[in-house]
């Protein structure tokens, strides 16, 4: 046989074998589409926030919309706003009972049904924003927190974070301890019952209310959160003067709540997209109100006029003693609120310790002309 030939069967075999692999090849990656298909899986999230509230309505959605993309659209959630599901006070029963899969929230509203729940999500001259989280991922917190969520069929995780919050909005000048005595105010959680210590009355409601009960003087002051939410809400519609600090919520942090049948039931690699992707959110609501609420005060003082006051320091040493007085006796009548409260305690000192020579030594140097 000529070389010619046997080159011609050489090559002929070559080119059937190269059919073949094709072929074979696009057997595969038909078979590989068939294996990508899945069933993709469709939550409800319930909040208390009404829509689009500036942080924490559209940190909800965000947070919604960034699952779905990590997930590749396996995991597809619809966000409803306060009311349009279920009412913002009742989000964690319905994530509970599993109307909805998901809850995003803040825990002082459940204080009514878990008294500990309050300090998961702030407390009167407690922690800030940065030492929340530390204590949440390093102290034990997040233990404790799961651990009291458990019987009510729910798994929290901390969601985003205000920081440090105003005062609040009066329709009156406060100078003294004597100026809260007969005071109708808006305060939630751990704030609302030191109030009490100091003659005033706290008075709950959803976001969706405040604005309301301030203009037609139901209430005669509110705390909401701080000049990039009180800007958007209008609250200086209602009230003109403007005080700080935020000594009832020094950091405020949002919850996501999880139906915990709805979560163990997803996949493990959809239980971590979750779990990142809750965190993402955590970490870029603290970053969006650190860039965005002063140009928002400039705009209340500048534009409309707020008469923006400090508190007297004589009035915050008292709300400071009412503080661990009520703090001292939420614990005192709940004993899953006392071992919460020892944990807190035990992980505050060292790192206000800390904090005194470093954050706060660096913010004093660098206010120094």
């Amino acid at each position: 046989m000529s070389k010619i030939r046997i080159w011609a069967k050489v090559a002929l075999v070559g080119v059937i074998t190269a059919t073949l692999v094709a072929c074979g090849g696009s057997e595969e990656k038909e078979t590989a589409k068939v294996e990508q298909k899945v069933d993709v899986i469709h939550w409800k999230m319930v909040t208390t926030w009404p829509k689009n509230t500036p942080g924490m309505g559209t940190g909800a959605q965000a947070l919604a919309d960034n699952i779905k993309e990590m997930s590749n659209g396996r995991l597809d959630i619809k966000v409803y706003a306060a009311g349009e599901l279920v009412p913002a006070l009742e989000v964690f029963d319905a994530v509970s009972r599993g109307t909805a899969q998901m809850g995003h929230g803040t825990a002082y509203y459940w204080k009514g049904k878990v008294p500990a729940a309050q300090f998961f999500s702030t407390v009167p001259f407690g922690f800030n924003a940065q030492e929340f989280n530390a204590w949440i991922a390093y102290g034990g917190g997040l233990q404790l927190w799961e651990e009291i969520y458990a019987p009510f069929n729910l798994i929290p995780m901390v969601a985003g974070n205000a920081g440090v919050q105003m005062g609040g909005w009066f329709n009156k000048e406060i100078n003294s301890l004597a100026d809260f005595q007969g005071l109708k105010m808006r305060m939630p959680g751990l704030g609302g019952e030191v109030l009490k210590k100091v003659g005033a009355s706290p008075i709950t409601l959803p976001a969706s209310e405040v604005f309301t009960a301030l203009q037609t003087g139901t209430i005669d002051a509110t705390e909401w959160v701080g000049p990039y939410n009180d800007l958007a809400f209008g609250l200086y519609k209602a009230a003109k003067y403007y005080y700080y600090p935020g000594w009832h919520e020094p950091g405020s942090a949002v919850e996501a709540i999880f139906n915990k049948d709805a979560f163990e039931a997803l996949p493990k690699d959809l239980k971590a997209i979750v779990r990142s992707a809750v965190q993402q959110a955590n970490l870029d609501m603290i970053n969006e109100f650190t860039a965005l609420n002063n140009a928002a005060l400039q705009t209340l003082v500048n534009e409309h006029h707020v008469i923006l006051k400090p508190f007297p320091r004589d009035l915050l040493e008292a709300l400071k003693k009412a503080s661990t007085e009520t703090l001292e006796e939420v614990a005192a009548n709940d004993p899953e609120s006392q071992k919460v409260y020892d944990s807190f305690k035990s992980f505050l000192a060292p790192v206000s310790e800390w904090h005194d020579i470093s954050e706060r030594a660096y913010i004093n140097a660098r206010a120094d002309d």
